[in-house]
């Protein structure tokens, strides 16, 4: 269903684009580039990450589409980039509300979480003519600010509210409900497993990634400590409790894990064991996420501080949906 409705989204989007850490804090306007160590199937020892692009005002959520190339989210600007051929930055969708997280759902519709005060939320930002609102408040409060986003088969979203430590679920066609509302302090990077039976989310200021059973009404039960991370702040003051700062999560066509956090991309195996790091930092901080990109699933893009980064793999990610 979810390649179907990406072919679909494929034929018509090109149709319409026409011509085309471990390592200290850096300086501002520079990136810090480092090899990474060899982590077997996932990525050749000493290789590099490559900055395509810098010094956009913000940077987040890249998203590959097959047939049309990477889209990520320039927040501060009030677009969605798209990479052109030559890898330049041109909008893709303008006149959004600071737009962050983005997903496609089964049926192509490309969602967006906009976070601008008095209209925060997801919503349907393309196709043209299909724009609408998902959620933008829930049980009559506004949202604190949303971040991450996912779609399931089955036409529900689930999105991250980090600075209201809550977890949402709309199902298609459903209200709102909220999933998770505490043991989180600030959840952010969330990623459904391959038959979507768990969903895995990211405690941005605590050291561990969760994982939940998901429910046949797309409720969450059984919350467990999936991992804990390596990375820390090394930028809190003296005896502050320590924080990974995990952000973006990712999975792989082998169902391994990768997650941002201050020490790189960290790569979890299906069972939580911790397979590596692999360095990589955005413009004066930690990057904000991730995906694999490429005709064959092969590159992993890393956006963030208005940075865009590509890292060649030797793991390809999920072909079943597309992040």
């Amino acid at each position: 269903m979810i390649r179907g409705a990406l072919l679909t989204l494929t034929i018509a989007l090109a149709a319409g684009l026409g011509v085309s850490s471990t390592f200290a804090q850096t300086p501002p306007n520079t990136v810090a580039l480092q090899p990474s160590p060899a982590i077997p199937g996932v990525i050749a020892g000493g290789t590099m990450p490559e900055v395509v692009i810098k010094g956009l005002t913000s940077s987040d959520d890249p998203l590959w589409v097959p047939g049309v190339g990477l889209l990520f989210s320039e927040s501060q600007a009030n677009r969605i980039v798209r990479l052109d051929e030559h890898d330049q930055p041109v909008t893709f969708l303008g006149d959004l509300l600071n737009p962050l997280g983005m997903t496609f759902d089964a049926e192509g519709q490309l969602i967006s979480i906009q976070t601008k005060p008095g209209s925060m939320g997801p919503r349907v930002v393309w196709p043209k003519g299909k724009e609408r609102i998902i959620a933008d408040n829930y049980q009559g409060k506004a949202f604190g600010r949303p971040n991450d986003i996912v779609a399931d088969l089955k036409g529900g979203l689930y999105f991250t509210d980090p600075m209201g430590s809550a977890v949402y679920y709309v199902p298609r066609g459903g209200a709102i409900v909220r999933v998770v509302e505490e043991g989180i302090k600030s959840p952010n990077g969330l990623q459904l497993s391959h038959d979507e039976k768990t969903l895995y989310i990211n405690d941005t200021q605590g050291l561990n990634i969760y994982a939940f059973d998901v429910q046949p009404d797309g409720r969450l039960a059984n919350r467990r400590v999936f991992a804990t991370y390596t990375g820390r702040d090394m930028s809190l003051p003296p005896g502050a409790p320590p924080v990974s700062r995990a952000d973006g999560l990712v999975t792989d066509n082998d169902g391994r894990l990768y997650a941002l956090t201050d020490s790189g991309i960290e790569v979890l195996s299906p069972t939580g064991q911790h397979l590596g790091a692999i360095p990589v930092w955005c413009i004066t901080r930690r990057c904000q996420n991730l995906a694999f990109g490429g005709p064959d699933k092969n590159i992993m893009y890393v956006a963030g501080g208005g940075t865009l980064v590509r890292i060649p793999m030797l793991s390809r990610g999920f072909s079943g949906r597309a992040k």
